[in-house]
Parts: structure tokens; C-alpha cells; sequence
């Protein structure tokens, strides 16, 4: 007889209140509002400079580090009249883009930072209160037991068969671990990347520059984040749905 509890087994409902607490549908939702609101102004600064650079600064006139192929922006030959600043090997230059850029994104910039401050302040009410009503500690964080890599690989290999609902009961050894990554490590690299492309903060808060390397390497890793983030969202939309998608939804609007 095996001492690890089976993967299915580990969804079986807990005893007790299994209910959604009020506090974490509303800053669930509050959350997923914000993250609409990043990803759409998000997509809309990167189609107006599709180019990513390392380092401190970055921009027409300096070698990307990669061109993201995602709008009329990106297609240019170069550029023109390249003159350098001082008669030495790696001088500045001065030039000309081949293809006039369209730089009028203020407003998404502004969506994009107010958006981002609601996550914020709703990413760190819904981290307190995990914490402080041990929400973490009875449903997400995994126990010495759960370290095992053939329990990991059964409860990954159960995802690709049907998922059986249950309200708010245990969460899975892959679920356990992702979560936990999203809200311990996931989230604030994104937030803090965020804040390194702030000049005010970093003003404020200058070894936010020397933590990324840079206000573009900032940018750069914040993309790659955002990323790995929208990935989680959509495998989190594909298990709810194959878990039961009304009796999902209906908990974490009712809490039922």
C-alpha cells in the first residue's frame, strides 16, 4: 500500500465550509478585469514599438535585441545617413528610420499603468488574505508528502482525462504548484518589471535598475512574463471548462 495519496484522490472535497470566501471571488474578479485591461493596452504598446533591447536604453536608433513581427511597425529597412557622434569603434550614431513610425500611444500607456496599479492593490489585498486567513496553508501549499515526482507525474497525467468537479475542496498536486508559483513568484517579477520602466519609481527606488539590468532589460523580461502569465489563463479557462464550466463559474460568483 502506497503512503501518497492518488491524484484523484486528491480532489475529493475537504470536510467542513467548502465555499468560496467573499474576499477571494472579489479580488478574483477584480484581478481578471485588470489582466484584460493589461493585455489588450499591452499588445497595443508592443504594436506600436515591436522591438525589444537589453540594457538601459533602447530604441530606432540602437541594435534590438528581437523585432516582434505583429504590426506595420515592424517592417522597415533600416536606416539611412548613419553618422557617427566621436571618431572611436562603438560611437553613438545619428540616423534616419527608412519607415516613419506611429508613436501616438499615450493612451495606452495610461490604460496600461492604471490597470496595473488595480492588480496590484487587488494582488496584494487577495496575498494577505490568503495569508492571514490560512486560506494558503489548508488548500494551496503542498505538503511534505506531496514531494514526490511520481505523484507529479500521475496528477499531470490525470489533467489529460476528464477532471471530476468538486467545490473549492482540494486543489491538485499541478494545481498546487502552479498556483503558487503565479502568486508567489509570477506575479510580483511582473509587477516589479513593471515598476523598473517607471522613471518616477525608480527615482524613488534606483536599485529596481540594477535589479533587472536595466529599464530595457526590464521591459524584455516583463514581456516574457506576461507571457508565461497569459499561458496560465488559458490553461486555467481550458480546466475550468473541462471541469464543469457552470457549476465553476456559478462558485466563484455565488460561492456555491
Amino acid at each position: 500500500m502506497s503512503d501518497h495519496p492518488s491524484a484523484t484522490a486528491q480532489y475529493a472535497p475537504v470536510s467542513g465550509d467548502t465555499r468560496h470566501p467573499v474576499w477571494m471571488r472579489v479580488a478574483h474578479w477584480i484581478v481578471t478585469i485588470s489582466f484584460f485591461a493589461l493585455c489588450f493596452s499591452g499588445v497595443e504598446i508592443l504594436m506600436v514599438h515591436p522591438r525589444l533591447y537589453w540594457g538601459d536604453a533602447g530604441n530606432d536608433l540602437t541594435p534590438a535585441l528581437f523585432e516582434l513581427p505583429i504590426s506595420r511597425n515592424y517592417h522597415h529597412q533600416g536606416w539611412e545617413k548613419v553618422k557617427p557622434f566621436f571618431n572611436s569603434p562603438g560611437s553613438p550614431v545619428s540616423a534616419s528610420r527608412t519607415y516613419d513610425i506611429f508613436n501616438q500611444n499615450g493612451w495606452g500607456r495610461s490604460l496600461h499603468f492604471l490597470s496595473g496599479w488595480v492588480l496590484f492593490v487587488s494582488g496584494l489585498f487577495y496575498l494577505l488574505a490568503g495569508v492571514f486567513t490560512g486560506h494558503f496553508k489548508k488548500r494551496l501549499w503542498p505538503k511534505t508528502r506531496d514531494f514526490s515526482s511520481r505523484l507529479f507525474t500521475t496528477d499531470f497525467r490525470s489533467h489529460f482525462r476528464k477532471i471530476p468537479y468538486v467545490s473549492n475542496g482540494n486543489y491538485g498536486l499541478l494545481q498546487k504548484y502552479t498556483y503558487m508559483s503565479v502568486v508567489f513568484l509570477l506575479f510580483p517579477l511582473l509587477v516589479m518589471t513593471g515598476m523598473t520602466m517607471s522613471p518616477a519609481i525608480t527615482a524613488a527606488y534606483p536599485f529596481l535598475l540594477k535589479m533587472f539590468a536595466g529599464a530595457q532589460s526590464a521591459r524584455t523580461i516583463h514581456f516574457f512574463l506576461s507571457l508565461m502569465l497569459v499561458l496560465f489563463f488559458l490553461v486555467h479557462v481550458v480546466m475550468v471548462i473541462r471541469s464543469g464550466f457552470k457549476q465553476q463559474m456559478r462558485g466563484m460568483i455565488t460561492g456555491k
